[in-house]
């Protein structure tokens, strides 16, 4: 798939649904608990599948997950035990930057 910004992306083995932030415009495959999300905000969606055991860590909600070699970033807008995943590699959540000290 490739994906573009203000994407809206669902699970199909749990309730997870995130929006794309930040994408390459390149193919990529967009996972969550080891399947393919499909576009959709996840209301209403039934998950079809099961997630892989090995990728349960979760997402959780209003949380940013990014990789920045990839220029990926994606907002999880509801959360769910399966890992997100790009091109099978896991997502690693986004840390936010230290403010600057203030005298």
């Amino acid at each position: 798939m490739r994906p573009r910004v203000g994407q809206m992306l669902a699970s199909t083995v749990d309730t997870t649904a995130v929006i794309v932030v930040r994408c390459p415009d390149e193919e990529l495959e967009i996972g969550c608990g080891g399947a393919a999300m499909v576009e959709g905000n996840g209301a209403g969606a039934a998950a079809t599948g099961t997630p892989d055991p090995g990728l349960t860590g979760g997402s959780l909600l209003g949380k940013r997950y990014a990789d920045d070699e990839l220029g990926v970033e994606l907002l999880c807008t509801k959360p769910g035990p399966g890992t997100l995943t790009v091109n099978g590699v896991p997502l690693p959540m986004k840390t936010a930057k230290p403010l600057p000290a203030s005298d």
